[in-house]
């Protein structure tokens, strides 16, 4: 939870954009930890789903920052501003991609980060209070997400255009090989969005076996069935002797 809402709120304070979409991919990578520290099976299906569906979602973001500092020459936020003018199909794909890494419900962030809601919340390995604090604090992780990222695009694209930058940058739109880019991306993170079983499938078999491992372990150490680990017999070599 720290890692969540600790990392989401350095996102948001930070001026540079690169480093503001590093920390948001450190804020997403929570939700991977509390979905295997639920031990339920619909948990960890959810974590393996949001490593796929960031890797594809951040993937998106790191390539539309680069295309957009060809053009800008800048990642400083307070540089930018008002391009959304200049640069339509940027625009549109940066803001499409962004509202994916907010989890908007169609995509696949929505559906893995609901499943690790879900999955902790059903878990038996912990108390109701406990459970209870933990979602609420994922709670205002998901709240706090948007706010840095509508912050990102605002900064970016919308209010007056930075004379200084419109003046020594040619400020083209985005040419056709970098839509084919996106488009390979947004393909595979609406498609999981709207039938998250067509990868989760792939997969399932295999953590269910985990957790039920992960589970049978948990429960014999919680019984102390586990054996104790062995005890030296022999003296150690050259050790020295003990006062008497």
């Amino acid at each position: 939870m720290i890692n969540i809402i600790y990392a989401a709120l350095t996102s948001f304070a930070q001026n540079n954009l690169k480093r503001k979409i590093a920390y948001s991919s450190i804020s997403h990578m929570g939700f991977v930890m509390i979905g295997i520290g639920s031990f339920t099976n619909l948990g960890l299906s959810g974590a393996v789903l949001q490593m796929v569906s960031h890797g594809l979602i951040g993937a998106s973001l790191f390539f539309l920052v680069g295309a957009t500092y060809d053009r800008t020459h800048t990642l400083i936020l307070d540089e930018m501003g008002g391009v959304g003018r200049k640069m339509p199909k940027i625009f549109a794909m940066f803001t499409t991609c962004s509202m994916a890494s907010l989890a908007l419900p169609g995509m696949s962030g929505f559906v893995a980060e609901l499943m690790v809601f879900v999955g902790f919340a059903n878990s038996d390995a912990y108390g109701f209070n406990f459970k209870l604090i933990v979602v609420m604090l994922m709670a205002v992780g998901v709240i706090l997400t948007p706010l840095y990222l509508l912050a990102m695009l605002r900064d970016i694209f919308y209010g007056p255009e930075n004379e200084a930058l419109i003046e020594n940058e040619v400020l083209v739109d985005a040419e056709p090989r970098e839509v084919f880019v996106i488009a390979c991306l947004l393909i595979p993170i609406i498609g999981f969005g709207l039938y998250p079983k067509g990868l989760t499938q792939l997969y399932d078999a295999k953590t269910v076996q985990i957790t039920e491992k992960i589970r049978t372990e948990m429960f014999a150490i919680a019984q102390n069935k586990v054996p104790p680990l062995p005890i030296a017999t022999t003296p150690l070599l050259n050790a020295p002797e003990l006062p008497k």
